[in-house]
């Protein structure tokens, strides 16, 4: 990046720069970067910020300024700019291995999963006993549905530094995925042996089992943590943590105020919801499910494909984990495939011209993706919960996959919604009224697909339902897959795999209803989500 003499100053004095930081000698840039670091050190962010921004307006190459500048706009939750400055950073010094480990965190965290694994690939090129690249690989291949990688990896890191406090709570965090929650559990308080501060632990411990009065410790350790200062991003992970435990002990107006307050934090450190966005996205989504309906051209008639499709939080791997245990169905996760997808398929259309070997080329990269996260089977689960907004596009490349469409009271699924941490996956969850939104255009377009889909492709499922009636609704679905029954389906909850979402002890436990009608000891804050309330789900959540 070049100044101009007359450009604003970066350091953000407001005057122009051959005012400001221009008029310092450019010996003093290593000054400048030590007072900076000085700043940085003592935790006056916003005062290293402005150092170090002096010193790249007078050395915009200057490595250690760029990673810095960086890890001060993380802390204080600025992350836009974020992934430039280390992209700056590891151009100017390749061969630094931090330097693409740091970059592989960032990118990690903006969900550019390939890219990440690359860079951190890149840094264990340079260093292959890089604890902090090995734990961000993990991370990698753990959300890629990687797991026996991901173990690997955190296993090396584990070899490097026996240690390594966040290593052992990341191992914990792969027990857990695999059901073994004894193990997860001594590792996340091996964890916080270590490193008393380390919120990822205190939430791990959290999200295990449900959490009792005695569990005071816990709260107290938290609060500890929160009382010493901690950055933004953890103080929502801990936040969330402290909602869920007073959930659970039933303290519900503690349990609001703590999720309130997360989620007004992580509002604060992510991108805007943009509604107009969204609405547009949904009418555009509309049209192209017309213009394919049109189209006389399909995709490949494979039909291992079955999609699970909903709201987060409305029942999707309770559904994926009861028809994962069965003989003949494997289970591949939450796949990250038909946002790009819809992408590519709108630059074909606006090309013009043949559309079916476009799609084509979509089916065959999807079902190589699910063969490679979930093996061979006759049927293949995809339960990205996302996925319901391109069920048009899906079936006109998959016409013969299947949708299962879990269904759930609107203020059961929002209030879950809120209560978890999504991270900056789902910017829509941090507001009640923002989420009212979603929801309202989520229905909207499955109003669509249920005119769109055939009859034998779509089958809805209430969650309500499939709780009150296990056996009937199992059956019901395998009969929509076209599968015998299987007794190992009633059995769910022993069933082996890994799982991943947020729901991973919930569908190792037998199925209850202590989660429907969840929404009645918040009733006083739910808001706009009453709205969402129809006649038919009053009804639904009444049966």
């Amino acid at each position: 990046m070049t100044v101009g003499r007359n450009d604003p100053c970066p350091c953000g004095s407001g005057r122009r720069f051959k005012q400001c930081c221009g008029a310092i000698d450019t010996g003093d840039v290593r000054t400048l970067r030590g007072r900076a670091d000085r700043h940085l050190g003592t935790g006056a962010l916003n005062e290293a910020v402005a150092g170090y921004r002096q010193v790249l307006a007078l050395a915009p190459q200057d490595a250690e300024s760029l990673f810095n500048l960086a890890q001060a706009l993380e802390l204080l939750g600025e992350r836009a700019g974020v992934l430039d400055l280390l992209q700056r950073a590891v151009a100017a010094a390749p061969e630094s291995a931090g330097g693409h480990s740091r970059l592989g965190h960032a990118l990690l965290h903006a969900r550019r999963v390939t890219e990440a694994r690359a860079s951190f690939e890149a840094a264990l090129a340079r260093d292959p006993r890089h604890v902090d690249a090995l734990l961000g690989l993990a991370s990698a291949q753990r959300v890629s549905g990687m797991a026996q990688a991901a173990r690997a990896s955190c296993q090396a890191a584990l070899q490097a530094d026996p240690h390594h406090a966040r290593a052992l709570a990341l191992s914990g965090e792969l027990h857990a995925d695999s059901g073994d929650f004894a193990q997860a559990r001594t590792l996340f308080e091996q964890a916080l042996a270590r490193d008393a501060n380390l919120v990822s632990a205190y939430a791990g411990l959290a999200g295990l089992r449900r959490m009792g009065p005695g569990d005071e410790a816990w709260r107290t350790g938290a609060h500890e943590v929160l009382a010493r200062g901690v950055s933004r991003t953890d103080e929502v992970t801990l936040r969330f943590a402290l909602g869920k435990y007073f959930d659970d002990i039933a303290q519900y107006e503690q349990a609001f105020d703590s999720y309130r307050r997360a989620n007004e934090l992580a509002r604060q450190g992510a991108a805007p919801y943009d509604r107009g966005k969204l609405e547009r996205m949904v009418e555009n989504l509309v049209t192209l499910s017309t213009q394919l309906r049109e189209h006389p051209i399909r995709g490949l008639s494979a039909e291992q494909p079955v999609l699970i499709i909903g709201m987060p939080r409305s029942g999707t791997s309770l559904a994926e984990q009861i028809l994962a245990s069965h003989s003949q169905v494997r289970g591949a996760g939450e796949v990250r495939f038909w946002d790009d997808a819809y992408t590519a398929m709108g630059r074909a259309l606006r090309a013009g011209g043949d559309l079916g070997e476009p799609l084509r080329v979509l089916a065959r990269d999807y079902l190589q993706v699910l063969a490679t996260r979930a093996g061979e089977a006759p049927r293949l689960i995809d339960k990205m919960p996302a996925n319901f907004l391109y069920g048009a596009l899906i079936h006109a490349a998959l016409p013969r996959a299947r949708f299962i469409h879990m269904q759930r009271d609107p203020r059961d699924t929002c209030l879950s919604i809120y209560f978890q941490n999504f991270y900056n996956v789902s910017p829509y969850a941090y507001d009640l009224d923002d989420l009212a939104h979603y929801y309202t255009q989520y229905r909207r377009l499955l109003t669509q697909w249920r005119k769109v889909l055939p009859r034998d492709r779509l089958l809805e499922v209430p969650y309500e339902s499939l709780v009150a009636d296990q056996e009937g609704w199992t059956r019901r679905m395998l009969e929509f897959l076209g599968l015998p029954w299987d007794e190992r389906c009633l059995s769910f909850e022993r069933t082996e795999r890994t799982v991943i979402t947020a729901s991973r002890w919930q569908v190792r436990q037998k199925l209850h209803s202590g989660s429907i009608g969840r929404w009645r000891h918040y009733q006083q804050h739910l808001g706009p989500l009453q709205r969402l309330v129809t006649g038919a789900d009053a009804s639904a959540a009444a049966t």
